[in-house]
């Protein structure tokens, strides 16, 4: 009776030895308080990677004169490198676009986009969005001797949008509403709408109007009409839960302590 006990005994001991190596097939989780595998590597390498925009001035722009990116969302970037990494200027910045920034996510050369990105259920499904910073709406840039004054009067004329934004989905939706015949032109970046513009090849020139606003000189007028408000957010990849959760709460507490509005004010967007 004892050796089958102590045979029982090692089947059991030897069972649980075996359960413990098989344990390799799952991936394993930060301990209890530890810290996201992302956030890790982002200190490892001692920079945050993050995509902006380098033609929207106000929000990102290069200076054309000393080669230096600035505005809201560059700020944005250097409050989450400070939090991350200890220092602001650990930021290495890349010029996106609306069609650019989503596929730079995904295949890893950004930790995050911060780039007018508007959000929506739909990019949801692939992103993680933090709360909005800035809310906006889409709006109509004209040149002043056009005679256009609402979206009715763009009836059989040529709107420029950007590739990939949110604008001309908007716009579809009023046009579609109002009974209008317009045809859209897509283009790749906003000083090309505007020189499209200027040059009479569209007759108008849409997306947010905060961004029209860095376009605005006195040849063009910003209809007052708005369409379907878009709200920014910080954008991650899907699986980077822990870097996510950081950014959407360095929104929540500068919204708090009016440390935002402090620097929407800064940058003439209120």
């Amino acid at each position: 009776m004892k050796k089958l006990m102590l045979f029982m005994v090692s089947l059991i001991v030897a069972a649980g030895l075996l359960a413990a190596g098989c344990g390799g097939s799952t991936p394993a989780q930060p301990a209890a308080g530890g810290e996201a595998p992302e956030i890790k590597a982002i200190k490892d390498r001692g920079v945050l990677k993050v995509g902006v925009k380098v033609d929207v001035p106000k929000f990102g722009f290069k200076d054309p004169q000393t080669g230096k990116i600035d505005g809201l969302e560059i700020d944005l970037a250097r409050t989450l490198a400070k939090k991350i990494l200890g220092d602001e200027n650990k930021i290495d910045v890349q010029a996106v676009t609306a069609k650019t920034r989503g596929p730079l996510l995904d295949n890893g050369e950004l930790d995050l986009v911060i780039a007018t990105f508007t959000i929506t259920e739909e990019r949801k499904q692939s992103y993680n969005f933090s709360d909005p910073y800035f809310s906006d709406g889409v709006a109509l840039m004209v040149k002043k001797n056009s005679g256009i004054q609402t979206l009715k009067d763009l009836n059989g004329k040529k709107i420029g949008v950007a590739q990939s934004a949110t604008s001309k989905k908007a716009l579809i939706d009023e046009v579609e509403k109002e009974g209008l015949k317009v045809q859209f032109l897509e283009f790749g970046t906003y000083p090309e709408i505007k020189t499209a513009l200027d040059s009479g090849r569209v007759d108008c020139f849409s997306v947010d109007a905060a961004i029209l606003f860095g376009y605005l000189d006195d040849s063009t007028v910003i209809l007052a009409e708005r369409y379907s408000p878009q709200l920014y957010g910080i954008a991650s990849k899907k699986a980077n839960a822990g870097l996510a959760k950081l950014a959407n709460d360095t929104v929540g507490e500068m919204k708090s302590s009016g440390e935002l509005d402090k620097l929407i004010q800064k940058w003439g967007l209120k």
